[in-house]
């Protein structure tokens, strides 16, 4: 009877949040999901079609450094939320990342907002505009995220390979220059972790005699085949995220928005060069098993010891840029806000006709592509045509 107290107890704590949520958090909230929701909306109805409309058509590659760089300005402002108003700790363990790497990450899926802490990294490496995740196409639905996701060249798939192999082999052909920078993420569990997901996976391990999983799910290995396999000449190496949330506070969205959780994220990044990752699909499918052994194990010891070994300090954000790049992206949002409301018509038909070609390219998935690459394939229609 007592043990099962305990365990009352603790499933009971394991619930509580780390911060009430309070009055003053909840305005705050409010406030915060407002100026994020509006401050992309505009950047996107205003910026996008610059971006990726009239530059596409010169370069892919200048397209990219204007997405990289205007989007990464608003990107930003997350790790602003999560460590300076939120007042999370992020905790860096593992090697230590060089800048400006190219480079593909596989990390554990903890809970819906994983992806989010990664930019916490990417933004201290410079590629806080450079890094595009593979997602669930049900995400592209969110309104005006959805929208940011496709600008960003985010790859969304259904989780049926028949479906996506063909999807995922295009868009990642689309990636190959090495010259362009990229962190291109992947989550090879393919969904985030519960616990009767978790006995799911362990039931299938035991099935195909696969080693059953405690901390993690049993990771698919077709996604890590096919990235390897198209972009594998072109990455400096591959990064191995360990997510660990103190205290199992794995975060909803709303917990982020209203800063009631987590207090502290842990993130352990095992840096593997690429001559190191094996090159037949049967041993790049053993070494992922292998790696998320490893990745179940470090997370046990972490449940027990609070933190993950050999930490790494990371500068800290710097308060000064935070709130200057808030009053840019802010600033920028009011005036276009006056800008539509008060003046020239002109500005309501550029908004409407942007909000339509957001909508219709993130509904159909399309990107456009340098004009030279159009003129090439009228010119081999018409030749084939001619022949």
């Amino acid at each position: 009877m007592a043990k099962m107290d305990a365990r009352r107890a603790s499933n009971y704590d394991r619930r509580l949040k780390h911060r009430p949520l309070n009055t003053f958090r909840f305005l705050r909230g409010v406030i915060c999901l407002l100026v994020f929701l509006s401050t992309a909306f505009i950047c996107l109805v205003y910026l996008a079609p610059l971006s990726v409309v009239v530059f596409p058509l010169v370069s892919k590659r200048i397209s990219r450094k204007a997405v990289s760089f205007f989007f990464g300005i608003w990107l930003s402002m997350w790790p602003s939320l999560f460590e300076k108003i939120n007042k999370t700790k992020i905790v860096f363990s593992g090697d230590s990342i060089p800048m400006h790497e190219r480079v593909l990450v596989i990390a554990n899926h903890r809970t819906e907002v994983d992806w989010m802490f990664l930019w916490d990294l990417a933004l201290r490496k410079g590629r806080i505009g450079c890094i595009k995740y593979i997602l669930k196409r049900s995400l592209m639905k969110l309104p005006v995220f959805g929208w940011g996701f496709h600008i960003l060249e985010f790859i969304p798939v259904q989780r049926k390979w028949e479906i996506d192999e063909q999807i995922l082999y295009h868009k990642l052909s689309t990636f190959k220059d090495p010259k362009d920078p990229l962190w291109l993420a992947l989550f090879p569990e393919g969904t985030d972790y519960t616990e009767e997901k978790s006995e799911a996976s362990k039931k299938f391990a035991a099935e195909v005699g696969l080693p059953m999983l405690t901390n993690v799910l049993l990771p698919k290995t077709k996604g890590l085949n096919a990235c390897l396999l198209a972009l594998r000449g072109s990455f400096d190496a591959v990064y191995d995220v360990t997510i660990g949330y103190k205290n199992h506070q794995c975060p909803s969205f709303m917990d982020i928005v209203f800063g009631v959780d987590p207090s502290e994220v842990h993130l352990h990044v095992r840096r593997i060069p690429m001559e190191e990752i094996p090159v037949s699909e049967t041993n790049v499918s053993s070494w992922l098993v292998d790696t998320f052994q490893m990745k179940d194990q470090l997370l046990s010891d972490f449940n027990v010891e609070g933190h993950f070994p050999n930490q790494v300090e990371e500068k800290e954000l710097s308060t000064f840029k935070c709130m200057f790049t808030f009053t840019v992206v802010v600033s920028f949002t009011a005036m276009f806000v006056y800008l539509t409301l008060f003046s020239l018509i002109w500005f309501k038909l550029y908004l409407g006709l942007s909000c339509a070609y957001l909508a219709i390219a993130t509904r159909y998935n399309f990107q456009l592509m340098p004009l030279t690459y159009y003129v090439r394939a009228l010119y081999s229609s018409i030749k084939n045509k001619i022949e």
